[in-house]
């Protein structure tokens, strides 16, 4: 991990507060919203850290495509869903190189579903690995509707969007209009 040395401030003492209180609870996901260097990213790293969670970001390449998108998303889903690990994922506004990340995202924060994310087989896999789980909570392990919507719930709950956002240019409206 890196070292950061940081000198805190009272606002900035306060922002990490209220990011904690945010992603500590299931299902919580952040927008913060900034101009570039304001300490967004750093905050919300802080704040993961105290959390316990790990912090999962993006490396994006001159070549990163949706598919390596995809790639990120399954894997957290796997992290969170399956190993049951608590997850920041951590995204800024230089990271999103395709417009279609956002609708990646928007499914994500309004149902855990991403339709294009998992092929048929895919998605069986995933509901044998967590029938015994399922099967554990008291619900029916062998009706895979159950155990996807369990799945799907467990990732909802232990895995948090934490959106870096610059308001400069007219970049920013025009996401928050579409999405």
């Amino acid at each position: 991990r890196a070292v950061m040395n940081l000198e805190l401030f009272e606002q900035a003492v306060q922002h990490i507060c209220r990011i904690c209180r945010i992603i500590f609870n299931p299902r919580g996901n952040a927008l913060l919203v900034g101009v570039g260097g304001s300490g967004k990213q750093s905050l919300a790293k802080l704040a993961s850290f105290i959390c316990g969670y790990e912090i999962y970001q993006i490396t994006v390449t001159s070549n990163y495509s949706m598919n390596d998108f995809k790639n990120a998303l399954v894997a957290l889903y796997r992290n969170t869903g399956i190993k049951g690990l608590d997850y920041t994922f951590l995204i800024t506004d230089s990271q999103i190189v395709h417009e279609k990340m956002l609708v990646f995202l928007n499914d994500l924060l309004s149902s855990g579903f991403i339709p294009e994310l998992y092929a048929p087989e895919e998605r069986d896999q995933i509901i044998g690995e967590i029938s015994n789980e399922v099967k554990n909570a008291g619900k029916d392990a062998g009706n895979p509707r159950i155990c996807w919507e369990h799945f799907i719930e467990k990732v909802r709950n232990k895995l948090h969007v934490v959106l870096c956002l610059s308001p400069v240019g007219p970049q920013f409206r025009n996401w928050c209009r579409k999405f």
